[in-house]
């Protein structure tokens, strides 16, 4: 919201030396986010003055028109006579009152202005636009044409009031009621402790039987609705110049003058309002739910399809406008430029000041992605008391400008509604905050943002109603607390307990963090949010568990409205556009919770904050909640060992994501056992199944490996992209993170290798397990270091797996006749489980 400062002194007597910066500091130890402050004019030096257009001559011979010009700026150039200007423009004529800037001026940006000579001609000085002095486009795309009662000679700088500070005012969602002049000029008053002049506090006839007829058939879309018609409006009449250059600095384009009032009102009051074309609108004005299908055709130009959510605004023919968010074309204001066309100028106006739903009115907006000045306020909260005067300041404004006549009939349709009040403590903010402010304190301030306070020790507190932000007894204490300065909190670390650390789920969140950015991956974090048919481009059956997701009721995006199930997505995401971008080679990895919805649904209660939730309390939220488990995942493309002056490298593989998995588990000190598997995105012949055995039973807790070229092609990916995904909270369990004390032996290992001829079909994990089996207690570790597979030599469909198998005694050195018969009884139950032979 941008915010002129000329314009919130007229609402409140700021001090005479109050700059923006001083107001910004105030405004922002009062809760509001004034992000920069904006000197119009800052670097503006005049004379620039009033003109009048006395000749014009086209100049000849040149790529684009010129017009040699003369101007009367009166004894502004203290001669009298006339200005010899050179111009380019061709949107003004003879007689026309321009701005005109002389010799010695200084323009926005620093540039000069002196006599020169060009196109043949010496021009001293210019015939301005408004980009020119920095005043933004008014529509005309062209020289600032003033209107004709305008005094030649005038100071330029004052009538268009070109020196100002503008706030710039980043409103955060529950603060509506600062979408406006009135609602800034509100805060400032209690900022400084002055009285406010409230815009919205003017006479209001009530409604009677003879206004303009309305229908509303949503009550609940549309609780209340003020209808008022002015007629006789002059074709001729332009918005003012204080009117334009107001709306220019709150960063609107004037457009004509119906529309330019109706903007200024919603400006000043914070009201959006509308104006038809009277003799346009056909019947009866209704507010209805519209129809599925239903078509309109908005001020912007574009044909709608509309949705039977969406709130209308119809006639007897049908919708003439999205209620709250745009107007209908077919009902549009023409104004003095369609009468110069041929057309008809708009002479009758019907003002529509209504009160809608938010919810509604921001759903019909993301819904058709149209957001506007209207649909922001309403979405945000909107005074439903401010209607009936933002429709009469409207109508006394087109009265005023236009030389309209205001019909008497007032139409006012409004819901019955009881003001909204809370029941707080007066201790309440103490508690929140931590200090003691007292009662008087919390009346006083509670006052000052408009709420009607009585009680003692029980607060009995009535809400203003252009606050509908203040729902509960911590908004009350929230605004006590803001107003009496963010800044004068104490400042008070808080005490742990001892032995309160981080948790173990913590702990191992770290150190698998650090393990693998230790092996060289990349950790990128990505928005917990997918699409749906994610799971199509994954490849994941029909009836994958993975498929049941958690939908947000309010999404940031609607092409993303599930929490994910899998970190692939994001991943895959990340590493697809790094590769775009020129990174070949790639190792990324993620931490990270998903979603599950649980069997039973169930609604979240609002905890307390001014006391620590019980245990049933944050019992009863888990169980709202979905299951939410904690997994980490790999995603790695191109080389995984470089190639240079040492060596040929090689390209990631299967294997490296199996690795990561290894190292995951290592960390959490649970057992890993890789097993050939199958699932979803991974390719069927290099995919393995990660299993650990939790209570005794086994537990597939992931699967990593190479990505199926149907589900690389889908996505965009590099070719042989491997990934590995693991649920690290079941990997925890089957562990034991507890810091184990390397245990070193005295005595000398004895090794002995073996080489195994088995069938190709046979895990090399199987034939690892029978091994480590048999050996027994004596085996310390086993290490498969060969693959070997000739037909020639094993026969076909045959492969050999060398192993080095050490072992080691605790008490004493094993002889040799010990350490064979460790081995061989190895060898033997792997023949008797997986048929395993000694190689030759």
């Amino acid at each position: 919201m941008r915010v002129p400062l000329s314009w919130l002194r007229e609402y409140v007597d700021l001090p005479a030396t109050e700059t923006g910066r001083d107001v910004q500091a105030k405004l922002i130890s009062a809760g509001l986010e004034v992000e920069t402050v904006e000197h119009l004019g800052a670097d503006l030096k005049g004379p620039l003055v009033v003109g009048r257009v006395l000749t014009i001559e086209e100049l000849e011979g040149f790529k684009k028109p010129i017009r040699f010009c003369t101007v009367d700026v009166g004894q502004a150039n203290g001669t009298g006579e006339p200005q010899e200007i050179v111009c380019g423009a061709r949107n003004f004529g003879v007689g026309d009152k321009v701005v005109v800037v002389l010799p010695g001026a200084t323009l926005p940006g620093g540039f000069s202005i002196s006599a020169r000579k060009t196109y043949g001609k010496t021009s001293h000085g210019m015939i301005c636009s408004g980009d020119e002095l920095g005043m933004g486009d008014d529509g005309s795309h062209g020289i600032i044409v003033l209107p004709p009662e305008t005094e030649v000679g005038k100071d330029a700088i004052e009538l268009l009031e070109l020196v100002d500070e503008v706030l710039d005012i980043a409103v955060t969602a529950n603060r509506g009621d600062c979408l406006s002049i009135r609602g800034v000029a509100r805060e400032a008053a209690i900022a400084y402790g002055l009285p406010l002049r409230d815009p919205a506090l003017i006479d209001v006839p009530g409604p009677n039987a003879y206004g303009y007829p309305v229908e509303i058939a949503d009550p609940t879309g549309c609780d209340r609705f003020t209808a008022r018609t002015v007629t006789g409006l002059s074709a001729e009449a332009r918005s003012p110049i204080w009117l334009q250059r107001r709306l220019q600095k709150v960063g609107m384009r004037p457009i004509s003058l119906a529309v330019d009032v109706a903007n200024y009102v919603m400006m000043e009051l914070g009201q959006p309002l509308h104006t038809y074309d009277r003799a346009l609108v056909q019947g009866t004005i209704g507010v209805r739910r519209a129809a599925e299908g239903e078509k309109i055709v908005t001020l912007d130009g574009v044909e709608r399809k509309l949705h039977a959510e969406d709130l209308v605004i119809t006639d007897d023919r049908g919708p003439i406008g999205l209620a709250g968010v745009m107007g209908g074309a077919n009902t549009e204001i023409a104004d003095h430029g369609a009468a110069e066309n041929g057309g008809n100028a708009t002479s009758d106006v019907v003002v529509e000041a209504a009160h809608f739903d938010q919810v509604s009115i921001a759903r019909t907006a993301r819904r058709h992605k149209l957001s506007s000045e209207a649909s922001r306020r309403f979405e945000r909260g909107v005074d439903p008391q401010a209607a009936a005067a933002a429709a009469q300041r409207t109508v006394d404004l087109l009265v005023l400008l236009a030389g309209g006549t205001a019909e008497a009939g007032v139409t006012e349709i409004s819901a019955p509604t009881a003001p909204h009040t809370i029941s707080v403590p007066a201790d309440h903010p103490d508690r929140v905050a931590g200090v003691t402010y007292g009662r008087e304190t919390v009346v006083r301030r509670l006052q000052q943002v408009g709420c009607d306070v009585y009680g003692q020790d029980e607060l009995i507190v009535t809400v203003p109603s252009w606050r509908p932000d203040l729902t509960d007894p911590n908004d009350l204490a929230e605004e006590v607390i803001r107003l009496e300065g963010y800044e004068n909190l104490p400042s008070t670390l808080p005490r742990p307990s001892a032995g309160r650390g981080l948790t173990s789920r913590q702990r191992l969140h770290r150190r698998v963090g650090r393990a693998l950015a230790g092996a060289g991956y990349v950790e990128a974090l990505n928005y917990p949010f997918v699409a749906e048919q994610v799971f199509d481009q994954l490849g994941l059956e029909a009836d994958d568990p993975a498929r049941r997701v958690v939908k947000l009721v309010n999404p940031l995006s609607d092409e993303e409205p599930a929490l994910r199930t899998t970190l692939l997505p994001g991943l895959l995401g990340a590493l697809r556009r790094n590769d775009g971008r020129g990174s070949h080679d790639l190792a990324l990895f993620e931490t990270g919770l998903v979603f599950h919805p649980r069997d039973e649904r169930r609604v979240a209660a609002n905890l307390p904050v001014d006391r620590r939730p019980g245990a049933d309390d944050l019992a009863a939220l888990d169980a709202a909640l979905p299951d939410q488990p904690r997994h980490v995942a790999v995603v790695l493309t191109g080389a995984y060992e470089r190639a240079g002056w040492w060596g040929k490298g090689r390209p990631a593989d299967w294997a490296d994501a199996v690795e990561a998995a290894r190292l995951v588990a290592r960390e959490a000190g649970a057992e890993l056992a890789p097993r050939k598997g199958q699932y979803g995105p991974w390719h069927p012949g290099r995919c393995a199944e990660l299993i650990v055995t939790v209570d005794g039973a086994e537990r597939v807790v992931g699967h990593a490996g190479e990505l199926h070229p149907r589900v690389l092609k889908t996505l965009g990916l590099p070719a042989r992209t491997c990934a590995m995904e693991l649920d690290l909270d079941a990997v925890a369990r089957a562990g034991n993170d507890t810091p184990q004390a390397p245990g070193i032996s005295t005595f000398p290992v004895a090794t002995q290798d073996v080489a195994l001829v088995v069938d190709e079909f046979v895990p090399a994990a199987e034939v690892e397990a029978a091994l480590r089996d048999g050996a027994g207690e004596l085996l310390e570790s086993i290490r498969l270091f060969d693959v070997y597979d000739n037909a020639e030599q094993l026969g076909e469909g045959r492969k050999s797996l060398a192993y080095a198998l050490r072992f080691r005694a605790g008490d004493r050195t094993l002889t040799v006749d010990e350490a064979s018969a460790a081995r061989d009884a190895a060898v033997a139950l792997a023949g008797e489980r997986v048929g395993a032979v000694l190689r030759g």
